[in-house]
């Protein structure tokens, strides 16, 4: 008899980055959980398909608080990955794992009505990206390393996400999100005013907190310590 020895290969460890969601829910919780479902009314996959973490830092909440919290989170389709800021022995068996010595990159208030299986384009090695094709609806263009340009106009149900600025040349009737590189002096610049959001480095807006007055307007969008500003440039 000739015996065979099956080589089997090893186990392999990769690094990897992923660009994640952080809830930090602030007391009272249930005006927090009003407004989360307000923003989850306007874009119903608002977190579909993206990693979500959730910080409770400025809560310091108890085991059952953060258990009630979690589960409300759960009912709303928000599943958390993992929790920063609880204290020793609040996440008790059941919970998501405890996270920390993350590095800080802005909340980015991910895609709307988009699926989660839409396609995204992310491009590195560059500091800035123009494309020269419009975003269509359902696409996500990710760049966190700078600035992000397009030539044409981004669709409903589209979205881009720039570590930097971004500027459109066309209409923005989807999602722009900017300073997602913890950047809050990055700005949002479009020719034609018609978002469906707005965000600048973890600080967002939604449609219906748009001045109407200045839809179909060319249009800049920045910040000012906490509060957002738009103007028109014309």
């Amino acid at each position: 008899m000739t015996s065979q020895t099956q080589t089997r290969p090893p186990i392999r460890f990769r690094g990897r980055s992923f660009l994640a969601v952080v809830l930090a829910p602030e007391a009272p919780i249930e005006d927090w959980l009003a407004d989360l479902d307000a923003l989850a009314k306007r874009s119903p996959a608002f977190f579909a398909g993206r990693a979500v973490i959730l910080d409770v830092t400025a809560l310091a909440p108890s085991r059952e608080a953060l258990k009630d919290l979690v589960a409300a989170l759960n009912e709303r389709e928000i599943p958390i990955m993992g929790i920063e800021g609880a204290g020793g022995g609040t996440l008790g068996p059941g919970m998501p794992p405890p996270l920390n010595g993350g590095r800080p990159s802005g909340e980015v208030a991910m895609p709307g009505e988009a699926p989660a299986a839409a396609p995204v384009e992310r491009v590195t090695g560059a500091k800035s990206l123009m494309l020269e094709s419009p975003v269509r609806s359902g696409q996500a263009i990710l760049f966190p390393e700078g600035d992000v340009t397009v030539m044409g106009s981004v669709a409903s149900g589209a979205e881009i996400i720039a570590g930097g600025s971004i500027h459109i040349y066309g209409a923005l009737r989807g999602r722009a999100i900017a300073g997602a590189a913890g950047s809050p002096g990055a700005r949002i610049f479009c020719r034609k005013f018609e978002p469906e959001l707005l965000a600048i480095d973890g600080l967002y807006r939604i449609a219906d907190d748009i001045d109407p007055s200045l839809r179909g307007r060319a249009v800049q969008v920045w910040l000012e310590g906490d509060a957002m500003r738009t103007a028109a440039l014309d």
